[in-house]
């Protein structure tokens, strides 16, 4: 089976701004299909970007953390002591959670997922009225085992 690498833009996820470098092959029906391995390794590896970019967390890389986690609207507002319908307004972009309240999702997002980052890192990483416009990019790096790093 001939595959070839390619650039994928990854909407998928229910991010607007995360592409893949990932293989493609051609199926029975002569028809492109996209192999990504590991895709629950894939998702933790976007988390982790999402945890670690500069700026505020948009609407979207909320929702994103949100279900990554595993909670319902409801369940994380009661984590994080907001309203569901709070935790609604920032998803819709209607709102936006404050510098403490954007270090706390990413923090418990961290934990939550068990992913390693730095505390005092993290606490950094938001910048008021500044929100991430570059694209999240990931290859998939075949060793041993499959793993997810940024691309360059």
């Amino acid at each position: 089976m001939k595959s070839k690498i390619i650039n994928h833009h990854y909407t998928e996820c229910g991010l607007p701004n995360v592409w893949i470098k990932c293989r493609c092959v051609k199926d029975n029906a002569g028809k492109d299909t996209i192999i990504i391995p590991n895709i629950g390794l894939l998702h933790k590896a976007i988390a982790r970007d999402i945890i670690l970019s500069d700026g505020a967390l948009s609407g979207d890389e909320i929702k994103y953390l949100r279900s990554m986690m595993g909670l319902t609207p409801a369940e994380f507002g009661k984590l994080i002591h907001r309203e569901a319908a709070t935790v609604a307004r920032w998803e819709h972009g209607g709102a936006a959670p404050d510098g403490a309240m954007d270090t706390l999702i990413r923090m418990l997002a961290t934990a939550k997922l068990k992913l390693k980052a730095d505390p005092a890192e993290i606490s950094g990483k938001y910048a008021p009225a500044a929100a991430r416009k570059a694209a999240i990019r990931i290859k998939i790096k075949m060793t041993g085992h499959r793993q997810y790093q940024l691309a360059a």
